[in-house]
């Protein structure tokens, strides 16, 4: 298991690099620059990086994952359709906006119905298959919930979705963040008898994000626009749902917790106030306003993640 976990790891880095370095100069061509918002100034110059990135690594994890694992497992199967569903809505989402030649592509009700019909079929499968069980973490208890799940699988589904795509704000940052979350969700799985294909797909990965932050770490020369991070939220999701870890996933996702978070607050504060909490949400462009350079923002979300990730580890080993 382990030579396969390594050799799977370095396969999707390896082909993850080839089309990344590959697709930058394509994306360049076809002109997929991307579009910032004026109102984040730090971030003008970086205006006309080419975007849609999320391509190269997603599909190279994936193809590896495919090759060494087939279509044996229904869950493996489904958490790939279900990754694959939300990159083609971000890749909707990126040609939308460069096609418009502003900041807006799908419209948010088109987006959240799009993202809630694969999250409806996401949550009906676990429920007809069996896959209703929650874990604790930090300890040995389980509870099946049932028809429960189907709520909860669309909730985990759609909060972790957002989530990702809403820490996506600066370079590095959502790739490195993700990719510990998926080298510590890879990790538990075998420790606790889980579904080794999944886990299989988590180090495809971490080995493919590991080979883009080569291109994205500042100053990116690629971002992995909506069509990365919504397929990384996806694939977050099913890994721990379809495993009975969903309550894993404010745990080793806290960093894209904390960027959700601070988007609501924001917007609740200032409706009933007029006033923000943060000087911007989410609240990594706070930090970024507050004088901390994008490299320090990123390398603390990353060391965080790390942290609790290992800490989540500790009752299994």
């Amino acid at each position: 298991m382990i030579r396969e976990i390594l050799i799977c790891t370095l396969l999707s880095f390896a082909l993850s690099l080839l089309l990344c370095a590959a697709e930058i100069p394509l994306l360049k061509k076809l002109g997929t620059g991307q579009n910032i918002l004026k109102y984040v100034t730090e971030h003008k110059n970086k205006s006309g990086t080419p975007t849609m990135g999320g391509l190269a690594f997603i599909l190279s994890a994936t193809a590896v994952a495919l090759v060494f694992r087939g279509v044996s497992d229904k869950p493996f199967l489904v958490a790939l359709a279900v990754g694959l569903g939300y990159l083609a809505v971000g890749f909707l989402d990126d040609l939308l906006k460069k096609k418009r030649g502003e900041n807006l592509g799908l419209r948010a009700y088109q987006k959240i119905l799009f993202q809630l019909a694969v999250a409806v079929l996401a949550s009906v499968y676990c429920c007809l298959n069996g896959l209703t069980v929650l874990n604790l973490p930090f300890t040995s208890l389980s509870y099946d919930i049932g028809w429960w799940m189907f709520p909860v699988g669309v909730f985990v589904l759609i909060a972790t979705v957002n989530s990702v795509n809403l820490t996506d704000g600066l370079d590095g940052l959502a790739g490195s963040v993700s990719a510990v979350f998926f080298l510590a969700l890879g990790i538990m799985l075998p420790l606790q008898d889980g579904n080794r294909d999944i886990s299989l797909l988590c180090f495809c990965l971490t080995g493919a994000l590991a080979a883009y932050l080569v291109f994205n770490t500042f100053r990116a020369s690629v971002f992995m626009g909506d069509t990365g991070s919504l397929s990384l939220g996806g694939f977050a999701a099913c890994a721990a749902l379809f495993t009975g870890n969903a309550l894993v996933i404010p745990i080793a996702g806290i960093m894209f917790v904390l960027s959700s978070i601070s988007v609501i607050l924001q917007v609740i504060y200032y409706k009933k106030t007029g006033k923000r909490i943060f000087l911007m949400a989410p609240i990594h462009h706070h930090f970024q306003q507050k004088g901390y350079s994008e490299g320090k923002i990123t390398y603390v979300y990353t060391v965080v993640t790390a942290v609790v990730g290992a800490l989540l580890l500790i009752p299994l080993v």
